[in-house]
């Protein structure tokens, strides 16, 4: 398997370091405009300013590569790169070093070791650890449901073998995270077309629903619906809103999708079909989700799972809202 990526996600805001080009002015860091995001590497304040926190986490990993160009991104940071799920802002910069004995953290950045052989890539003069390793060691680390959602999203844009990671991830030497690993990468598809659909299916799990069919194709008065969740039998139909169709800067498309899902909600419900819809705070909060379901006459099969509902939502490795 070619273990290159495609393309580097680029830095969302432009970098400037302390020894480009000479300057008229006054130094970088008396520029009220820039800001400082490590040593010797700047940002415009205000374009960091506009960014969601994942955004400023990528610019923090590119202005690290500007600083040392010797790192090899591992985790997060080369999550962030690969263009994979990044929930909040971490904490950390993840480095991986293979020489050393042990792992080990300075400042903000935190350098981690392996005693399995790791295999590492370059795409134009950055160098990370290879999709399949970054999926892996998230799936360690990341609260179960948000691991399932890097895990999806990884089979889903890298078209890698779902059994791989499973069965590299159990070969690991190192125990730590290895059953968190296990539950996230069985249950993991490439079916899921965002983290808020991979979040929904281990809420709507741990909520003791039952198992809901994905991406099912709805043939109505002549036309091809397709809802993200599906249970037949009870003739319920699950729902995630993605909020940026509706919030469009051009207000008629906005409208337009508007009138297309009441259309689309109207000929499911003629033919028998209870709608629930929820967004990825409702997934987040769970009861969101849990009310959404309930109401459509969903009922669950079994107990539900308390303690991992109360990690959803919770990243301890970032800051800021998940």
């Amino acid at each position: 398997m070619d273990t290159a990526p495609h393309s580097l996600r680029a830095s969302p805001a432009p970098l400037i370091r302390d020894s480009s080009a000479p300057r008229t002015g006054p130094p970088l860091w008396r520029d009220e405009s820039l800001l400082r995001v490590r040593a010797g590497v700047y940002t415009v304040r205000s374009e960091w300013e506009a960014l969601p926190p994942w955004e400023r986490y990528l610019v923090r990993v590119h202005a690290f590569a500007l600083a040392r160009a010797d790192a090899v991104f591992s985790h997060e940071s080369a999550a962030a790169l690969l263009g994979l799920p990044i929930f909040g802002h971490p904490r950390a910069i993840h480095i991986f070093d293979g020489r050393r004995s042990r792992s080990v953290t300075y400042g903000d950045v935190a350098v981690h070791t392996s005693a399995d052989a790791r295999t590492t890539c370059s795409w134009a003069g950055i160098r990370l650890s290879v999709v399949e390793d970054v999926v892996i060691d998230l799936v360690r680390v990341l609260p179960p449901a948000l691991g399932v959602a890097v895990a999806d999203a990884a089979l889903r844009s890298f078209e890698l073998e779902g059994r791989r990671l499973i069965d590299g991830a159990a070969a690991q030497r190192n125990a730590f995270g290895a059953r968190r690993a296990q539950w996230a990468l069985s249950r993991a598809t490439p079916l899921a077309e965002s983290p808020g659909e991979s979040i929904s299916r281990a809420v709507i799990e741990w909520c003791g629903l039952p198992t809901p069919a994905l991406q099912t194709e709805h043939h109505v008065d002549g036309r091809i619906y397709r809802s993200d969740f599906c249970w037949p039998e009870q003739r319920v139909i699950g729902e995630i809103d993605g909020w940026v169709k509706y919030s469009n800067t051009d207000a008629t498309a906005a409208a337009n999708a508007v009138r297309a899902e009441k259309r689309r909600e109207d000929a499911l419900r003629r033919r028998g079909w209870r709608v629930a819809r929820w967004d990825y705070a409702g997934a987040l909060g769970v009861d969101g989700l849990r009310n959404a379901l309930h109401a459509a006459g969903l009922r669950p099969v079994r107990r539900a799972e308390v303690a991992a509902l109360a990690s959803v939502g919770r990243n301890p490795r970032s800051t800021g809202p998940v």
